[in-house]
């Protein structure tokens, strides 16, 4: 969930195939010694101002190459490793993690002021190719209105999800096609274990989830409770998005509501991790170092929420009223060892996909 995705009806963080490229600074390239780049996907964001700030105390400009999605990036950067486009990449979360950590993608820097780096976050503490950035929450949202209006409490658990009263108010995206579908996937895989989650979406389906491409058509065209989804009147209450879109639905309204007209059940979350790290054979290795240190300095930290609608991993780092309000951080997720995820990801993948599309 990103800033543009709600300012432009984009792609939050969801899988999609498109490949751009834009500049802080200008076309200067990373062989520019005082020029550092920064690799990511499309959903990357930081305020002018706190960008300014960082390339007038180090003495670096920044120029920023996106390049789609989280998972076309990385597979971009891995091909393009030897070479590489940029310094820093952005962006890698705790799913694609071992993807890229097996295929040495990064070298080892450790950031200043990893310390401060809430330790629940850190990954590969050996060699330090990676240090974490934001979190995000990959949780069921629901249409307030839709369940005051049938007085029907929301379900706050993965095990509602599949009771009689929910049937056909779900809809998720495709695991194999989009980021929040596959962590929803790996939630309900957290949950239930391998011997328990290929029956739980069949009670799923039979209770008649709906799936569909990715983030965007879920959230802005299915789901009833956005701004979107009741403008092209989505028909579901319930969505597979973030813990932080509530909030973002009270930010970008006009005029503001009192209190956010969609909610978040917390029992259905799965903690999703991002990291940067320094690029093998980067060009510039030392402005990439800076670059790293500036991203999980205090300022960076405070101000990727309002542009990239994730979390703070420093530690005493705050978030705006809106999320303390309306879009905590889950207290419990599911969560998963990066290294498991590499064992089974492409085989659950391939599983859900069978058993929830054929």
């Amino acid at each position: 969930m990103h800033k543009k995705a709600f300012m432009a009806a984009a792609v939050g963080l969801g899988l999609i195939t498109l490949s751009a490229c834009g500049s802080s600074s200008g076309g200067e390239s990373s062989g520019d010694s005082k020029t550092v780049t920064l690799v990511s996907h499309d959903s990357w964001a930081v305020s002018k101002s706190v960008l300014a700030d960082f390339e007038k105390s180090s003495g670096y400009k920044v120029h920023v190459l996106k390049d789609g999605d989280a998972g076309q990036a990385v597979n971009k950067a891995i091909l393009t490793k030897d070479n590489p486009q940029g310094d820093v990449f952005f962006g890698v979360d705790n799913t694609l993690l071992s993807r890229a950590l097996d295929n040495g993608l990064f070298q080892s820097y450790e950031a200043k002021g990893l310390d401060q780096v809430r330790s629940e976050y850190l990954a590969d503490q050996d060699r330090h190719r990676v240090t974490p950035i934001d979190s995000g929450d990959i949780c069921v949202n629901y249409d307030k209105a839709y369940f005051s209006k049938h007085k029907l409490a929301p379900p706050q658990s993965f095990d509602d999800l599949v009771k009689p009263q929910y049937k056909n108010l779900l809809v998720t995206e495709n695991a194999a096609t989009s980021s929040p579908g596959l962590g929803f996937l790996l939630g309900t895989a957290a949950k239930y274990g391998d011997a328990g989650w290929q029956g739980y979406w069949k009670k799923l389906k039979a209770n008649g989830v709906k799936v569909v491409d990715g983030w965007e058509q879920a959230y802005d065209e299915e789901f009833s409770g956005s701004a979107g989804g009741k403008k092209a009147k989505g028909d579901r209450p319930l969505v597979v998005s973030y813990a932080s879109s509530p909030p973002a639905e009270v930010i970008y309204a006009d005029p503001k509501p009192k209190t956010a007209p969609t909610g978040t059940s917390y029992g259905t979350c799965f903690r999703q991790i991002e990291y940067a790290g320094l690029l093998s054979n980067a060009k510039n290795s030392k402005g990439g170092k800076a670059l790293i240190d500036f991203l999980v300095t205090k300022e960076f930290q405070e101000d990727m929420p309002l542009n990239m609608f994730v979390y703070p991993v420093v530690k005493g780092a705050t978030t705006p009223a809106e999320f303390q309000k309306f879009g905590q951080p889950a207290k419990d997720p599911e969560q998963m060892a990066p290294d498991r995820i590499a064992d089974h990801r492409d085989q659950w993948v391939k599983s859900w996909t069978s058993l929830v599309l054929k």
